[in-house]
């Protein structure tokens, strides 16, 4: 074979391998083109989570949550799974547990008016609410056919803090209780201010069962430091309805350790110390 021929028989290859060589680098080219555009076109993604909670501040503004009022039992089955019963008069173990309740509660009004109560020593009435607290449990737990306690967590932990406060359960029928005890001063009675509340969040919560659910309020006379207990009111929570207040909140390190800072006071400067001679 000539070199003419040899020649002739390699130029297709050649050919057929540019063509080729030259169509794969124009479709890199275009892919990196039309990926470009793509990503011109998405937002950040931190445009995207603030256009998210945007999106989802004005659902939830559209809801008039602030003007809603809501089945208190509703809130609980919701949140927990677990059911409000209400009281039952014709139950009675409901009755025992009403007595027992009835009794120690005249109890503890009249020990904490006494001046040697020890909360007639605190500054503040709502600090008062532990030491109802711990007569009432006391008191009920005395009773040979109640438990009470501090009611347990969901993962099984003892917690004062957070609703409710007590838990009592009649032995026999297995007819388990809420009680949380609230001290008021009776001239504000009809008062539209906040004196119960439900906190929904990631904690575990106390109510971990099908309950009745009782509220015990003290009335006390105002009279700070000497405060004397003038009536209580135990109520069914069952029947209660309640409205939600939507806020937005920020703590310290929030605040003073983020990302928010324009300007802060310069260190007071020490005086200079006078050369010693």
């Amino acid at each position: 074979m000539t070199p003419r021929e040899r020649f002739l028989l390699i130029v297709p290859g050649v050919l057929f391998l540019i063509a080729f060589g030259a169509f794969e680098l124009g479709r890199l080219a275009s892919r990196k083109e039309a990926e470009r555009k793509v990503a011109a076109r998405q937002p950040s993604s931190t445009a995207t989570s603030k256009q998210d909670d945007a999106t989802l501040i004005r659902s939830l503004k559209a809801q008039d949550l602030d003007q809603r009022r809501f089945s208190f039992s509703a809130v609980i089955e919701g949140a927990t799974g677990n059911k409000i019963i209400p009281f039952n008069p014709k139950n009675p173990a409901a009755l025992l547990i009403l007595e027992a309740i009835r009794k120690s509660a005249d109890h503890a009004m009249q020990l904490h008016s006494q001046e040697g109560s020890d909360l007639r020593g605190l500054r503040r009435i709502n600090e008062g609410s532990r030491f109802f607290e711990d007569t009432l449990r006391e008191q009920i737990d005395a009773h040979p056919a109640l438990l009470c306690s501090i009611p347990l967590t969901s993962d099984g932990r003892e917690q004062r803090m957070g609703y409710p406060d007590l838990r009592i359960e009649h032995v026999e029928s297995g007819l388990v209780t809420y009680l949380d005890p609230k001290l008021y001063e009776e001239g504000s009675r009809a008062s539209t201010l906040r004196s119960f509340y439900y906190k929904l969040g990631t904690q575990p919560s106390k109510v971990s069962e099908d309950a009745q659910h009782l509220l015990l309020g003290f009335a006390h006379d105002g009279a700070d430091g000497a405060w004397t207990f003038t009536s209580w009111d135990l109520l069914d929570l069952s029947n209660l309805t309640v409205g939600l207040k939507a806020e937005f909140q920020a703590s310290n390190q929030d605040l003073y350790e983020g990302d928010s800072g324009l300007a802060s006071s310069r260190p007071a400067e020490s005086s200079p110390q006078e050369s010693v001679r």
